[in-house]
């Protein structure tokens, strides 16, 4: 019960990252919505996400993972049903925001208590597999499912399979876990100012290139939120250092184990999102395939998330943990570069790209996020869970914001308006290409890094 609950809640976060992707150009055309709004309407769900994943990590340590992981559950079913009654864009980005909180609350607790059920790292990661494969099948069914749902029934519908998700791993939590014991909390208070700091600086570093397209570069504004982002990050690092009780001790960061994982978590979600973003547009609305052709053409990506568990097990035996982290990353970078030099010359490089990048991060979702755990003391790994997943949801929003925001900036009027022009057609290809390099640049800076990182730990790496 316990394990078939946890699976859900990771299931839920990842085919809400994967179904809408299909969905994105119907939205744009029946709620009538700018190309940043469309954008919006995924990134949206990221920012808050990523933004509110330590505060809550936080807040489950001293009040409770389970108890905070159920009201989360409860949060997205209401959520997921207001969905049939959206009528515009700004409402639906509102559902969506308020999914992100509940996914804030529920995805920290999935990873911490996961770990906790289990002594040995050998049976930590087949909880953890087993876990994340249900998860990844959620996030490769989901463009293929949403494609065909399409064809007979309203884009909403893909929001409210959140429902009975949401009942089945509230159900399985609740009867499957006991409730957390007073001496396996702390009572520590929590650092109000460091979570309200760190809170606001990521949410403006993913508002900040949105709004370069939508204000443009003479406008104040977006050159405001850009510098308010960096010193807010800057306040939130001298406020970790000299506080008391810190939200997140820096010092956990550091250590090369932990450090390197969050780094090879972060390229992959990275490049999933991106790719992800680009491949749906292009296959739609450059190369005209209705929701159901672009559905079939995310198949190899389908395939290779679903067949992917059984790699891991040899791999990490064979190369052990870290060897197997960074090669998984350096198989997504490889992806990305496919993409971003070959994608727009035909069909089977895109396929090829969502092969190695869907390999990549197969392995390297648990694998990296073992490692993170591997290396935090036991008393700390709720938060080290919310470290792992903030990771990936932040570059996650990274991804989205850059490849809209390169989009934008080159294409020229509304992308979901049906009927491009030849020159609108090659300002499209272009974007794409420079967002797939783009994206190739920051997920390899981020696996050598990661590298560089778990080198400098001493004694053993397998």
């Amino acid at each position: 019960m316990a394990l078939a609950g946890l699976s859900a809640v990771f299931l839920f976060e990842m085919l809400d990252n994967s179904i809408l992707n299909v969905a994105l150009p119907t939205i744009g055309r029946e709620l009538a919505a700018s190309t940043t709004a469309v954008q919006w309407v995924t990134g949206v769900y990221a920012v808050v996400f990523g933004g509110l994943m330590l505060a809550f990590g936080a807040l489950a340590d001293r009040a409770g993972r389970r108890r905070i992981m159920l009201a989360g559950l409860v949060l997205l079913g209401v959520a997921s049903l207001a969905t049939a009654f959206v009528t515009t864009v700004d409402q639906l980005i509102a559902i969506r925001a308020a999914m992100g909180v509940a996914a804030a609350m529920t995805t920290p607790g999935s990873l911490a208590l996961a770990f906790r059920l289990f002594d040995e790292d050998g049976l930590r990661i087949r909880a953890t597999t087993l876990i994340s494969t249900v998860g990844l099948v959620g996030l490769a069914i989901g463009p293929t499912t949403g494609g065909f749902v399409l064809t007979f029934a309203p884009w909403q519908v893909l929001l409210l399979v959140n429902v009975p998700v949401a009942a089945l791993a509230f159900f399985g939590i609740r009867r499957g876990i006991p409730a957390d014991k007073a001496d396996e909390l702390h009572r520590d208070p929590i650092d109000v100012a460091g979570a309200l700091l760190g809170t606001a600086a990521i949410v403006l570093a993913l508002i900040a290139p949105t709004l370069f397209v939508h204000t443009g570069a003479t406008s104040p504004l977006p050159w405001l939120a850009t510098a308010a982002a960096l010193v807010l990050t800057v306040l939130f690092v001298l406020r970790e250092r000299s506080a008391r009780y810190p939200l997140l001790d820096l010092g956990l960061v550091a250590r090369p184990l932990v450090s390197s994982g969050l780094a090879f978590k972060a390229a992959s979600a990275l490049a999933t999102a991106g790719l992800g973003y680009l491949v749906t547009l292009q296959l739609q609305l450059d190369w005209g395939w209705a929701p159901a052709q672009a559905a079939l053409g995310m198949l190899p990506q389908v395939v290779v998330l679903i067949a992917g568990g059984a790699l891991i097990g040899p791999l990490v035996t064979r190369a052990g943990l870290d060897k197997a982290a960074w090669l998984s990353a350096g198989a997504v970078v490889c992806g990305l570069a496919v993409y971003g030099l070959l994608g727009r010359l035909g069909y089977v490089w895109v396929a090829l790209a969502l092969v190695l990048v869907a390999a990549g991060m197969r392995v390297v979702g648990v694998v990296a996020g073992t490692n993170v755990m591997r290396g935090l003391p036991a008393g700390r790994i709720t938060i080290g869970a919310a470290l792992v997943d903030t990771a990936g949801e932040v570059t996650t929003g990274i991804g989205i914001a850059l490849s809209g925001t390169v989009i934008a900036v080159l294409f020229t009027g509304d992308i979901a308006t049906p009927g491009w022009s030849a020159h609108q057609t090659a300002e499209f290809r272009e974007a794409v290409t420079l967002a797939g390099l783009a994206l190739t640049v920051m997920a390899a800076a981020l696996v050598g890094w990661g590298i560089v990182r778990a080198h400098a730990r001493p004694g053993k790496t397998g």
